[in-house]
């Protein structure tokens, strides 16, 4: 492609467009800038709200795929790639899942997290590379992010993936864009012009924020990891979340402090185990052997228990 047919091609992109009248907001005071850009933030929840019904098929063809032991890997360039590598990284600590089951895949490695790597996000081959490297399987899914829609990179993951079997999401914030007609679910968010003539990472950076939360979360959810609105699989790596297990042990049983700890004591500081030990009166080991029969569903495994 031509320096020429780039442009042309930016230049239709909403996401692209230029504002005339805010050619002028440099002059404008810092309160009255703020308002505008507070203004502007505020439409894109209802933006992503066009899209739920796809998020939601998305999220139920991943949660499918996950329970039988695939991952979840998001492909981007920029601050599309750094969005999905900070999903990813989150999901450990707050649902203690593996850290190779969610990954996070940035065009140009992890030096593009905080600087650029010239020409990375054009290399659809990068992203085959990228995605050989993770051997993957028909049970995964690979999400291609990018606001534009057009990313050479994010275009060729999900296109690769699709070739391999894998389960495919395509995320813009442009309409008729060619990473959502590559995958088996297209989301596009469209957000419009942006503040700032082409930053996508105002707008269009928010809605990949909030699809992604719901992406990862409501899968979660469906694979048993929350009990109610509860992190029952937290990781308790250091003294805060060592307390919010206790606390969230706490909000599930109504145990008192004492029974709680010796309750996260028996079962090595398990909260699924230790709301279930509670719950059901049954040791840590009897926990651990209900939970495992229920797939790690902390619900199923107290009906379970009743019998």
């Amino acid at each position: 492609m031509t320096s020429h047919d780039l442009r042309d091609q930016l230049a239709s992109l909403t996401t692209e467009a230029f504002r005339p009248e805010l050619a002028e907001i440099d002059r404008l005071p810092t309160l009255d800038i703020a308002r505008l850009m507070n203004g502007e933030d505020a439409g894109v929840p209802a933006a992503v709200a066009t899209q739920l019904p796809r998020i939601a098929a998305a999220v139920d063809a991943v949660a499918a795929r996950m329970s039988r032991g695939g991952r979840l890997v998001y492909a981007g360039a920029g601050t599309a790639g750094r969005l999905g590598v900070l999903d990813a990284s989150e999901c450990p600590p707050t649902f203690n899942t593996d850290p190779e089951r969610v990954v996070g895949l940035i065009a140009g490695g992890p030096a593009a997290m905080v600087t650029s790597v010239e020409g990375a996000e054009d290399s659809e081959e990068l992203a085959r590379r990228d995605l050989d490297a993770l051997k993957l399987t028909p049970d995964d899914t690979v999400v291609g992010v990018s606001a534009s829609g057009r990313t050479p990179y994010a275009v060729g993951a999900v296109e690769h993936a699709r070739a391999l079997g894998a389960l495919t999401i395509g995320l813009a914030c442009n309409e008729g864009s060619a990473l959502a007609a590559a995958a088996e679910h297209g989301i596009e968010v469209v957000t419009g012009p942006e503040l700032i003539t082409g930053s996508t990472r105002l707008k269009a950076g928010t809605a990949q924020k909030l699809v992604l939360n719901m992406l990862s979360t409501i899968t979660m959810i469906r694979l048993g990891k929350t009990y109610g609105n509860l992190m029952v699989d937290v990781r308790a790596s250091n003294d805060k979340l060592r307390a919010r297990s206790h606390r969230i042990v706490s909000l599930a049983t109504g145990a008192s402090d004492a029974d709680i700890e010796k309750a996260l004591t028996q079962t090595g500081g398990e909260v699924k185990h230790a709301i279930l030990a509670l719950l059901a009166g049954v040791d840590g080991p009897t926990a651990g052997r209900l939970l495992q029969e229920s797939g790690g569903h902390l619900r199923t495994a107290l009906t379970h228990a009743a019998r």
